[in-house]
């Protein structure tokens, strides 16, 4: 006889709470926009998803932050409403949906993010505009939470931690406090389990830091805007600890069991108790979940095929005809050949086509591992101490002295050697010289984005695999060329103040356009009103 832990049935008690919430409830006022200007809105916002593609996942919580920044620079901070506003236009929240009392909630949140960010001393090592971009990332978390509560998410993500915090060991030989374990699982976690961006895992850290963070008292409120530097540069340690990378790869890999297990509990949600009680018909709810998402995986795929390599195919269009041939012509004189157009538009697009559409499915072989992983956490057969699997965290092993210069050696002569064969490819068709960095900057950035979708591509894949030998040989001069897409990355997002402009310039035009025809349709109606 088999029962479901104590984990277990929180999780599920929660998920029911999550179902609840879901009933449409009656005498409460939403908030309404017209449905003509919601039309115009929405399709700009899919123009935009085109030529700036991001995750599904993080689509609704990157518009209300660029919205929250344009709005913040321009209109000052009481900005609740319109926010609000726009967002349902431009279809990220539907309509007549959300409670008009969110308004107040939404300002109060706006007001106490505002409140650090003026009150603030500032250091030598941190500027205005990078605590600005910072605070307002982890602000549009806060108002995606309050506008549309990841009760589920929640929930998914607590019943994975404490699970894997129990199984998670350190080796003896690694000096490491107990809360830094816990809190280095518990970003694990949220990365591996929804792919949660930093921005999201601070948010959740500071309300793990600090409980009452939605609702700071004003003791509170001044001690952390006295103190936020210190509190950011914390959470980046956090974020960036040396042993981050070991505990994701673990979370990664067993990660599977969670998500399915919540599949199956969505939908099943009222009557989960008694059908998982029984482990037959919990292992046929979750053939079936993973059979979904088998399906909803290729479709992913697909989709990040076509639109991020659309994506790259228009961004080098606009930098070729925006940057690159007017800089040319003006410091060297130089015009762009019909080879050399042709290498610039496609060579980076083609590469991210093939990072993408090379992708394969899980083997067959998977499937009877993911189950027998979903009965260990679901059961309390399963849970350490009492046979379950114990996950050891250690570092590599310690190199000769000699032999890490060798390998040091090998692994810049790598990077050297594809960079220096680019740069000959490049020659070869008449590629401009000053627009050579350029094009290996594509490069870097498309290898570093197809190389995590690529990995997202394995979210169900708890099966080890033999890399093929190939790997071994292209792996020197692919990972360098990957690492440096990284590094650019992390620049980018931290500088980017080609955002900003593009906000200004068309972001901000489009929606005083929008807004006007809102203001003119209600117009309308009114004047129809006293015709009668």
């Amino acid at each position: 006889m088999v029962y479901l832990s104590q984990a277990t049935n929180t999780l599920i008690s929660r998920y029911q709470k999550w179902h609840q919430s879901l009933q449409p409830k009656e005498g409460i006022a939403t908030i309404h926009v017209d449905e003509v200007a919601s039309r115009v809105a929405a399709f700009y916002e899919k123009i935009r998803g085109i030529i700036d593609w991001k995750e599904e996942h993080l689509l609704k919580r990157r518009a209300i932050e660029r919205i929250l920044k344009r709005r913040l620079f321009v209109e000052g901070s009481d900005i609740a409403e319109p926010l609000i506003l726009e967002l349902i236009r431009g279809g990220h929240f539907p309509n007549d949906k959300i409670a008009e009392s969110k308004i107040q909630e939404v300002q109060t949140t706006i007001d106490k993010y505002t409140h650090i960010l003026n009150h603030t001393d500032y250091d030598q090592n941190k500027s205005r505009i990078q605590l600005y971009s910072w605070l307002s990332a982890i602000a549009a978390c806060e108002i995606e939470e309050i506008l549309t509560p990841s009760i589920k998410e929640r929930a998914l993500i607590n019943y994975m931690f404490e699970i894997m915090n129990s199984r998670i060991k350190i080796n003896e030989k690694i000096k490491i406090s107990g809360e830094e374990k816990s809190i280095q699982t518990y970003i694990a976690v949220q990365r591996s389990l929804f792919n949660l961006d930093s921005s999201i895992i601070s948010y959740h850290l500071l309300k793990y830091k600090y409980p009452e963070w939605k609702n700071l008292p004003e003791e509170q409120l001044n001690y952390i805007t006295k103190n936020i530097h210190l509190i950011e540069k914390n959470l980046e340690k956090y974020l960036n600890h040396p042993l981050g990378n070991k505990f994701y790869h673990i979370c990664e890999k067993y990660d599977t069991p969670f998500l399915l297990l919540g599949d199956a509990l969505s939908k099943h949600t009222m009557e989960s108790k008694e059908k998982f009680s029984d482990p037959e018909l919990l292992e046929a709810s979750i053939k079936v979940s993973y059979n979904q998402r088998v399906k909803t995986l290729k479709k992913r795929l697909s989709r990040a095929a076509f639109y991020s390599t659309l994506s790259i195919f228009l961004t080098n269009i606009v930098s070729l005809l925006l940057v690159e041939m007017p800089f040319n012509k003006l410091v060297t004189g130089y015009f762009f050949n019909y080879w050399a157009i042709v290498v610039d538009i496609l060579g980076p697009t083609i590469l991210m086509l093939v990072l993408v559409i090379t992708i394969k499915p899980p083997k067959k072989e998977n499937l009877p591992v993911v189950l027998m992983e979903v009965m260990k956490i679901a059961y309390d057969k399963g849970n350490p101490p009492a046979g379950g699997d114990v996950y050891e965290i250690k570092r590599f092993r310690k190199r000769n002295v000699i032999f890490e210069a060798i390998i040091n050696l090998f692994y810049f002569s790598g990077f050297s050697a594809i960079l220096a064969l680019i740069i000959w490819g490049l020659y070869q068709v008449n590629f401009p010289p000053l627009s050579y960095i350029i094009f290996i900057i594509f490069l870097s950035l498309i290898a570093f984005a197809g190389s995590r979708i690529r990995q997202r591509a394995k979210e169900l894949q708890v099966i080890d695999e033999r890399e093929p030998l190939l790997f071994f040989f292209t792996d020197p001069f692919a990972i360098p060329v990957i690492q440096l897409g990284k590094w650019l990355t992390n620049k980018w997002k931290r500088y980017n103040i080609i955002a900003v402009f593009f906000s200004a310039l068309i972001d901000m035009p489009f929606t005083i356009f929008v807004e006007f025809i809102e203001q003119w349709r209600y117009f309308l109606k009114e004047k129809k009103e006293k015709l009668h």
